[in-house]
């Protein structure tokens, strides 16, 4: 399985470190373990941030970087190793495999924190943390400065100054390393995997949750743990509702079904979307809206490359959608009239993409000083347009109604433009029928 390698995580943090202003420090806690139900817990997902910054799994647990600090700067309280609990919770690093595995300078039991970080942020200028995003942690952090504050008239030094880490952090994880790339690579490989299983699998009277299954199979046989999200199974007019999820209807002759689902490696996400016809043969209706969203695609495909900015490739899919609207009389007007007026937004109301990386929807500024941002080698993002026929839309010919199409990809912007990841999941009409009626003709 492709992982980032540890000297990854030891390159971020001094590239952190090297942005803050001297004598400062910065905080950050791992994800709280979630609560499913009374004593079940969700699968443990670490958060974004934590895990860029360290790769260590674990929950109960503290980032603290200090840089210039004389006795290491990299210092990570975690939970200690605990034969018992192990018993039943699984393996720990503690503080030994925290320095050994894990690249910490130095390492302190999670319980002594309330002892220990005072000292640690105790005549620094200036603390950087995850402000507003975790009030309880935020909480923690005050009342470790308030232990200072009583002390400044024995000469201690409490900070002055509190940043948001999110604006230095999340602009780093903007761009991606080769080593980033080729996990998301792994992701989409394993994710169009699933996609084509789905396909193969497809039939009339299956319901939607037995294509989920399929998805799930491919994602766990591919050595992923979890989706990178909820996957979208929807059938039929469920298409056309953007974040469905019920994913419990039964897949009739003659719809369409859109699956928007991705895996997740080493807390990298993928992100794809298809649309195919339930029996394997788009009905004329079915191709006109999905030839259409596929070229509007390719128009935004030719937008990403590096100095476009982020909202040339949006506007193309706007440009292509709205005149194939029109010229298959589903809108009536001048074209560049009907942009302007956003009337396309009936049909096609979200944004053709979004960045990528460890958060499927992932951290970056879109816009910098009020300016769409320019795309610039290493940025990941989805294109996704789609096409929406409300099944109540009584102001289109009944033919067209309920019909939803998405196609969504992932792509990396390289020098020459961009490079599509999941390129291994049939788009075109021809080869997804293809594949579908030779996977008719195996089971048969």
């Amino acid at each position: 399985m492709i992982h980032i390698p540890k000297a990854e995580y030891s390159r971020r943090r001094k590239a952190l470190m090297a942005q803050m202003e001297p004598n400062s420090i910065a905080i950050l806690p791992a994800a709280a373990v979630a609560i499913r139900n009374r004593d079940v817990e969700h699968v443990y997902r670490q958060d974004s941030d934590f895990q860029y910054l360290s790769g260590f799994p674990e929950p109960q647990a503290v980032i603290v970087l200090i840089p210039g600090r004389e006795h290491g700067e990299y210092v990570l309280f975690c939970r200690e190793r605990n034969p018992e609990r192990e018993l039943w919770d699984g393996l720990r690093a503690g503080q030994e495999g925290a320095i050994r595995d894990y690249g910490a300078d130095d390492a302190f039991p999670i319980t002594d924190i309330d002892d220990i970080l005072p000292g640690l942020i105790e005549g620094r200028d200036r603390v950087y943390s995850a402000m507003g995003s975790n009030p309880e942690f935020d909480r923690h952090l005050m009342d470790w400065i308030n232990v200072i504050r009583s002390k400044a008239h024995l000469g201690a030094q409490p900070p002055n100054e509190f940043v948001a880490l999110d604006h230095l952090l999340h602009d780093m994880r903007l761009y991606k390393s080769a080593a980033e790339v080729k996990v998301m690579r792994e992701a989409a490989r394993i994710s169009a995997q699933a996609h084509i299983r789905a396909m193969q699998a497809s039939r009339p009277g299956l319901h939607e949750f037995s294509l989920e299954a399929e998805l799930d199979y491919e994602f766990r046989k591919g050595g992923a743990k979890m989706p990178a999200y909820g996957s979208i199974v929807a059938a039929g007019r469920n298409s056309c509702i953007l974040h469905y999820q019920q994913n419990d209807a039964v897949l009739r002759d003659g719809d369409l079904v859109l699956i928007d689902a991705g895996c997740e490696i080493d807390c990298y996400a993928s992100d794809i979307t298809r649309t195919w016809p339930v029996n394997g043969k788009f009905s004329p209706e079915q191709k006109a809206i999905y030839e259409l969203v596929l070229a509007s695609q390719e128009a935004a495909f030719a937008q990403i490359a590096p100095n476009k900015h982020w909202n040339q490739a949006h506007e193309a899919t706007v440009q292509v959608i709205t005149a194939g609207l029109v010229q298959l009389g589903l809108l009536e007007g001048d074209v560049d009239q009907l942009i302007a007026s956003e009337a396309y937004k009936t049909f096609y109301m979200h944004r053709a993409g979004h960045w990528l990386g460890m958060d499927v929807h992932d951290v970056g500024e879109y816009r910098v000083g009020g300016e769409w941002r320019v795309l610039e080698v290493g940025m990941a993002l989805t294109v996704e347009p789609g096409i929406y026929i409300s099944p109540d839309n009584q102001q289109v010919a009944k033919k067209w109604r309920g019909i939803g199409v998405r196609i969504e990809d992932d792509v990396v912007v390289t020098k020459q433009g961009c490079e599509i990841l999941t390129g291994g999941v049939p788009k075109s009409v021809a080869e997804i029928e293809a594949l579908m009626a030779a996977a008719r003709t195996q089971a048969s």
